[in-house]
């Protein structure tokens, strides 16, 4: 068989996509398993035992002027049918586009959920599960993407998150963290203070710099912030903000294979609920996830060494790239209500010991 799995846009969706992968390669032992992605998002599967080959496409992406990119789904269908015939294509993405592209591809077996219009397209439709109101039910991505898995005859995969670098990699990141004076002398802690998704996900760069002040202080640890090069002016924030000595990661031309390997070294990651989350979970480190105006039932991961925290207010979560409420006495208040003591507390928590805890969630006083 010759398999095609169509992954998602986004960091921490592809690595929620990763139990699927697995899943699929031991289901279909002998397949020639092929993965299509973006190509910001290649390094995240480099490496990966499990996968034969990766194509990349830019099919959804916009440009910097904001305008569709690069290469339609018709387009991409053609090159699809060049690369050999594909047997079965498992679509993890909802949109139109992926299952248009893959019956371009003459692709005969097109697994996917019946969302976005595109029920003709599939010869598999899998209903998406909604409750009696006809809204969707609010539960993981990654075990979203698991139900395809079993759908096609995966049976009781195994849910956990994994990445995978190479050793000449993990070489590099050592010589970088020496050059950036990280030793292991003492413990590294990862600072996330971005998210794509939008400012109104984001904690404070004055709180964010104020817990890695304490990890300096009262953990004795070495802190470090990251992020993409799109965050680079909330990176220089948190450097700014902060008393203690902290280096920014970005100053050492990080990529993301490179940061794979650095995150592997890491013993604690604070971050909002991004990609950055995912990256560390799927490297077992210890986490603290700070979750404002989203819902941690989108991305649960029910993960022993994750601390999820989050204020209870009636307004959240609202999913909203920016506050509603903006303007008004209520704004950012599932943020601001967050304070430093909330998130420096689980940091303690998960550094003594984070596999003996079974509480994943804080819910703070509103």
């Amino acid at each position: 068989m010759n398999l095609l799995i169509m992954m998602p846009g986004w960091l921490g969706d592809v690595a929620m996509a990763m139990p699927t992968v697995c899943a699929l390669r031991q289901h279909y032992a002998d397949a020639r398993l092929t993965v299509l992605i973006r190509p910001h998002l290649r390094p995240v599967v480099e490496s990966c035992p499990w996968i034969d080959r990766v194509i990349t496409t830019r099919l959804g992406e916009r440009d910097k002027r904001g305008i569709r990119q690069k290469m339609s789904a018709m387009r991409l269908g053609c090159r699809l049918r060049g690369r050999g015939r594909f047997d079965m294509a498992i679509i993890l993405p909802n949109s139109f586009r992926s299952a248009l592209a893959a019956r371009v591809g003459g692709i005969p077996r097109r697994v996917g959920y019946d969302r976005d219009v595109r029920r003709f397209l599939l010869t598999d439709r899998i209903a998406p599960p909604r409750d009696d109101a006809g809204e969707y039910i609010h539960y993981s991505t990654r075990d979203y993407y698991l139900d395809l898995a079993k759908f096609v005859g995966c049976v009781d995969p195994d849910p956990d998150l994994l990445l995978f670098t190479k050793p000449e990699n993990d070489a590099r990141a050592g010589v970088v963290l020496d050059e950036a004076g990280l030793t292991s002398e003492k413990p590294l802690v990862l600072l996330a203070p971005g998210a794509n998704f939008g400012d109104a996900k984001m904690y404070s760069p004055d709180r964010f710099a104020a817990v890695g002040d304490r990890c300096v202080k009262e953990l004795g640890a070495f802190v470090a912030v990251t992020g993409a090069p799109s965050e680079k002016a909330i990176l220089d924030r948190v450097v700014a903000a902060a008393k203690q000595p902290m280096v920014n990661l970005q100053s050492f031309d990080v990529d993301l294979t490179l940061l794979k390997s650095i995150f592997k070294r890491a013993k604690l990651l604070v971050t909002n609920d991004s990609g950055s989350r995912h990256l560390a979970i799927s490297f077992d480190v210890p986490t603290v996830t700070i979750f404002g105006p989203t819902d941690p039932d989108w991305t649960e991961l029910n993960c022993s060494f994750e601390r999820k925290v989050k204020v209870d207010v009636d307004c959240r979560p609202c999913q909203q790239k920016t506050c509603p409420l903006a303007g008004t006495p209520q704004e950012l208040q599932c943020m601001k209500l967050i304070e430093v003591d909330d998130v420096f507390g689980h940091a303690i928590d998960l550094m003594n010991g984070p596999q003996s805890h079974g509480s994943q969630n804080s819910v703070v006083g509103a």
